[in-house]
């Protein structure tokens, strides 16, 4: 009668297995739709990140500050590229024993959590080190910036309780700018 109509179980299986994949395929378009970013977003958190940077100051530094990218970050690419608008050197980083052995100034975690966030920096604890957290959004514990990248626009928070233990100094004006309803810095 029509094409719909399945005669046997092996019909039926196939038609599942079709449409199973269907909805497979429909779910990936939708995630990648999804994950697709403006542009501009990159160059938004790059401005962010680097004007964090900017206006932090480590006792006793000479020249730029290291800020090690954890290789997990979304823009890890964006963040290292060495440019002359950056007011740090990058360096790419794949684990925490290596950001360990690089002695870094600062850390720009990616994918790792919190608890994984505050692991690294309690075997850290002798140096003055800037955390900033790409994926930390209650920002209670581990880094001391926290990005908020939604949509086309990036803010941050700050963990003060975080940022006092971290031995380094940030500009008042930097802090402001993370207060809510101040949209200044996106």
């Amino acid at each position: 009668m029509g094409w719909w109509r399945v005669k046997t179980t092996s019909q039926l299986r196939g038609l599942t297995l079709f449409l199973t994949f269907i909805v497979l395929l429909l779910t990936i378009f939708k995630m990648q739709a999804a994950q697709a970013t403006s542009p501009v977003l990159p160059d938004k958190v790059r401005t962010t990140v680097a004007g964090i940077v900017s206006y932090t100051r480590w006792p006793q530094l000479q020249g730029l500050p290291k800020l090690c990218i954890f290789s997990t970050a979304a823009y890890a690419a964006t963040l290292s590229t060495k440019n002359s608008d950056i007011s740090y050197q990058p360096l790419l980083v794949q684990s925490s024993e290596e950001a360990l052995r690089a002695n870094c100034d600062g850390i720009y975690f990616g994918n790792e959590s919190p608890q994984q966030q505050l692991q690294l920096i309690e075997r850290y604890q002798s140096r003055p080190l800037l955390l900033i957290a790409e994926q930390n959004p209650q920002c209670i514990i581990g880094s001391a910036f926290c990005l908020n990248i939604h949509n086309d626009a990036v803010s941050f928070s700050v963990n003060l309780d975080a940022l006092a233990r971290s031995g380094v100094r940030v500009s008042p004006d930097v802090l402001l700018l993370a207060r809510p309803g101040n949209n200044s810095h996106e």
